[in-house]
């Protein structure tokens, strides 16, 4: 039988354990990508272009294409302001 890897082996092999500067770094670049992802998928759902959001916001297009992409480090209160007021989701967080 073939010896399987974890996820977590790999980042480790990779990026280092938790809490050294490149882990830290990946996880942080990590998270940006994945909320990114679902700003744009809650925003395409919605039918609302990346300006549309960003006028509804008071944010730039720029901006918005940045954080989709997880380019973008972005502010919890303003996430929610684009999920909330963008395509008129609510922002549900759990920690597990």
């Amino acid at each position: 039988m073939k010896n399987t890897t974890s996820f977590e082996d790999l980042l480790k092999e990779k990026y280092g354990a938790k809490g050294t500067p490149a882990r830290d770094k990946f996880d942080a670049d990590s998270l940006a990508f994945r909320l990114g992802m679902m700003l744009k998928e809650a925003r395409k759902e919605a039918k609302v272009t990346q300006e549309e959001l960003a006028e509804r916001t008071g944010t730039k297009e720029s901006y918005i294409s940045r954080i989709e992409r997880g380019k973008s480090d972005i502010q919890f209160s303003t996430y929610h302001k684009l999920i909330e007021i963008g395509p008129g989701k609510h922002l549900n967080i759990s920690i597990g």
